[in-house]
């Protein structure tokens, strides 16, 4: 997240971020960033990172990434959540990933129309074609939220 923080300030973006308060007291926060908002606790800064963002796009990376984009994918299969979800598949990382977001398709745990909610791609040149390419959730994602 640094190293992305750090490339988007020298491009000159405004770069926010989000950091739990215990987090911060271990000093893990990054000091340059344009605003830091300080929330409780990790949940708290799931949803705050969603309701701020109109695109999640996911690198390739550990367990809270993980957490984090499943969470994301979770809000928007329930209609709180309506932007693009883009993984950024470096090297087939997010492979079993897919696959296990097909197959809970393909045993009906989750609608046809819920592989629409997220796109991948190969590399992150790719990622402004998936954002303009994404298909409008519907605002009416709850009638088949269960289904």
């Amino acid at each position: 997240m640094g190293r992305m923080a750090e490339a988007a300030l020298a491009g000159g973006a405004h770069v926010t971020g989000v950091l739990p308060r215990f987090m911060d007291e271990l000093e893990w926060g990054h000091r340059s960033l344009s605003e830091l908002r300080l929330v409780g606790d990790m949940h708290e800064r799931k949803r705050v990172m969603l309701e701020l963002s109109d695109a999640v796009i996911a690198l390739p990376g550990g367990c809270g990434t993980l957490e984090e984009l499943f969470e994301a994918i979770t809000w928007k299969r329930l209609g709180l959540f309506f932007g693009p979800i883009v993984m950024v598949n470096v090297n087939g990382f997010f492979d079993p990933c897919v696959a296990l977001l097909n197959r809970a398709v393909d045993e009906r745990f989750m609608n046809e129309r819920h592989r629409e909610m997220w796109a991948v791609v190969a590399d992150p040149e790719l990622v402004p074609m998936a954002l303009e390419g994404a298909t409008e959730w519907s605002r009416d994602a709850r009638s088949f939220a269960t289904g």
